[in-house]
């Protein structure tokens, strides 16, 4: 009788082990994607599930990347200058991979484009130095900026991908902005099709990047 409810222990104990065992070495799976933005990240004005963070992570799971979590560190009205400091409290997270999304607030308030580069810049170092690999979003501004304005600020992403090695999405708002179907009644944020659509752009340069990995 002793013999046989040891034996009951003994199995017990080494299905436990199994199981703990598995489950930590998929917890050591998971990858974390950051989402740094503002209010394109964030989801003014839909849904929080509706906004393109969480349709990434959908979006990821649905092509087998079962370990991935994307976190929407997005909030309305960030600028640049806020980068570093919000990215050094999210490092807490341990990202392996930074969507940089800021800068579209510096332009629409004709902020210097050289100190939103600087800016930028000190959120890739930043990142690079944890090894966090990085997916910059390129913004652009609407030609009544000024054509010396919208030229530059544009370049400034490019200008930056190539300067630190970095991923780009040359647009994020590609077939989003200043299309009235794809956007709320402000003209200015993405609808829950624009997000649609801004996570088809996403993904279309952060897969390349995953599958690197593998």
């Amino acid at each position: 009788m002793m013999h046989t409810q040891l034996m009951k222990y003994g199995i017990l104990w080494i299905i436990l082990f199994f199981v703990f065992t598995f489950n930590g070495f998929l917890g050591a799976q998971e990858l974390k994607i950051l989402a740094l933005g503002d209010s394109l990240t964030e989801g003014y004005g839909v849904e929080k599930e509706e906004a393109y963070p969480h349709l990434l992570e959908e979006a990821l799971r649905e092509k087998g990347f079962s370990g991935i979590q994307v976190i929407n560190a997005g909030i309305s009205g960030s600028t640049s200058a806020s980068a570093v400091s919000r990215l050094k409290w999210y490092m807490r997270a341990k990202p392996k991979i930074l969507i940089l999304a800021l800068g579209a607030n510096d332009g629409l308030r004709g902020l210097s484009v050289e100190n939103m580069k600087k800016n930028l810049g000190g959120a890739i170092e930043l990142a690079q130095s944890k090894n966090i690999r990085i997916l910059l979003a390129g913004m652009q501004m609407p030609l009544n900026y000024g054509k010396n304005y919208t030229d530059s600020f544009k370049k400034a992403y490019f200008e930056l991908s190539e300067q630190y090695d970095t991923g780009i999405i040359p647009f994020l708002l590609k077939d989003v902005g200043a299309v009235p179907e794809h956007n709320l009644d402000d003209g200015i944020h993405p609808n829950p099709e624009g997000h649609r659509i801004l996570t088809r752009n996403v993904l279309e340069h952060l897969l390349p990047m995953l599958e690197s990995d593998l």
